[in-house]
């Protein structure tokens, strides 16, 4: 097989800290399998009520799991730089919707992040950190609307 190199650009130095590959066959009717093997799926459209066929999944759930843990991730980082070592239970839910309208198909995210040992502000203020260093959010950053949700306990 040869490869040919369609698109890249890289202006900036940068450490790779690790790489990882998933392969799709198929399409959104096939079947996806990361280099390892721990992601072996076949790949499956919800039904129009959003019901998924069981032990299948789909790219927006990939997306949802791979967002709402790298957006975990940042918070922790940005909170150990501001000296919060306590998070508490916390937790991230990603609710990506595939969307239709005149100019073709699209996503959208929700990030609800959940801060139970935080007050609202701080608990705004580390969440819009985490946004910006958080690499799904930079490579979404001005193609996807991004929703981002503090919930607090009442």
């Amino acid at each position: 097989m040869v490869i040919y190199c369609l698109h890249s650009i890289n202006t900036i130095r940068m450490q790779t800290i690790f790489e990882t590959s998933a392969t799709n066959t198929g399409g959104r009717a096939g079947h996806v399998e990361s280099d390892n093997g721990v992601i072996d799926f076949d790949i499956r459209m919800p039904d129009p009520r959003g019901n998924q066929r069981a032990g299948t999944t789909n790219p927006e759930q990939l997306f949802a799991a791979a967002y709402s843990t790298c957006f975990a991730g940042a918070l922790q980082h940005v909170a150990k730089e501001r000296g919060l070592d306590d998070l508490g239970d916390f937790h991230v839910t990603a609710t990506i919707s595939f969307n239709q309208d005149e100019d073709g198909f699209f996503l959208e995210a929700i990030l609800d992040s959940y801060l139970p040992t935080l007050d609202k502000e701080k608990g705004e203020e580390l969440i819009n950190a985490a946004h910006e260093i958080c690499p799904y959010s930079k490579a979404t950053r001005d193609n996807i609307t991004v929703h981002l949700n503090l919930l607090i306990d009442e």
